[in-house]
């Protein structure tokens, strides 16, 4: 059997759906970020043992998850409450322990949904991102979209996360992402500094190639029209309708609120070295 965690934070909307996904597994372990809203309350009338821990950071955070959480089995299977899971997952992570010899994680693919639409051009699918492993070989890095730095073997899953994120609404979409946007700033003002390789564009590593992918777009100019043009044209998202419009515009939005806050990082440490 696998071990479920699942990340909350006022998801009493989500979490009854997310659980029932996953119902299969005798240890569902809810890490909440101390919900004032029925997540708890739901989550336990489900049979699921929860967790609070204050929440800082995502790398932070979920690195405490895998480091103190005691689990029953090996694998963790790691899920957000705006997630399920489905089928053919649920039957791959069923025999996983007869078929992860060698492994120590396994990448998924994930499915998101805007307005009723799977956005299967927009959001560049098939990203793959890794969900299962065994807590003692997995560590994260970045404040928000974190790496996860895998010590061994990756595998690859078949079945698919079903992804909700705009379940609370586009407005809680807006606030979420300005908030990660203060930390994409953080991380951006790091991550530019660092030597890019252009090798790492091709590695067989989903995160490696991710953080290349970042690193080169970090240093070219007009980042939010070229993550429209990207999305929108060069990945065929017009083929996903008006959600993928909408979307494509969502996160060329996104890429300028970012651009935003690091401009008025460096003018307000180039005022400061002036004075």
């Amino acid at each position: 059997m696998v071990s479920i965690l699942i990340l909350t934070k006022n998801e009493e909307s989500n979490i009854e759906r997310c659980i029932e996904s996953v119902s299969w597994s005798d240890d569902i372990v809810v890490f909440d970020s101390f919900s004032d809203d029925r997540t708890v309350e739901l989550a336990e009338k489900l049979g699921a043992r929860v967790i609070q821990r204050k929440f800082d950071n995502w790398s932070a955070h979920q690195n405490w998850g895998v480091e103190n959480i005691k689990y029953k089995h090996p694998w963790v299977y790691y899920t957000d409450a705006d997630e399920t899971c489905d089928d053919t997952l649920r039957n791959e992570l069923l025999v996983l322990e007869e078929t992860s010899e060698n492994f120590s994680a396994f990448q998924v693919r994930r499915k998101d949904y805007f307005m009723g639409r799977w956005l299967k051009r927009s959001q560049i699918y098939p990203t793959w991102i890794t969900r299962v492993f065994r807590p003692e070989k997995i560590r994260y890095e970045r404040l928000v979209n974190p790496v996860a730095v895998v010590d061994g073997e990756t595998g690859f899953l078949q079945g698919h996360i079903t992804h909700y994120p705009f379940s609370h609404g586009v407005g809680h979409w807006f606030d979420r992402h300005n908030k990660y946007s203060d930390m994409e700033a953080q991380d951006l003002l790091e991550e530019v500094t660092e030597e890019f390789h252009f090798f790492e564009l091709f590695s067989r590593d989903a995160a490696v190639k991710r953080r290349a992918l970042k690193t080169l777009a970090y240093r070219m100019p007009g980042r939010p029209l070229l993550m429209f043009g990207y999305l929108y044209f060069f990945r065929l998202g017009l083929l996903d309708g008006l959600p993928g419009f909408r979307y494509s515009i969502m996160r060329s939005m996104y890429e300028y609120m970012i651009d935003l806050k690091v401009a008025e990082h460096r003018f307000k440490v180039k005022n400061k070295e002036a004075l």
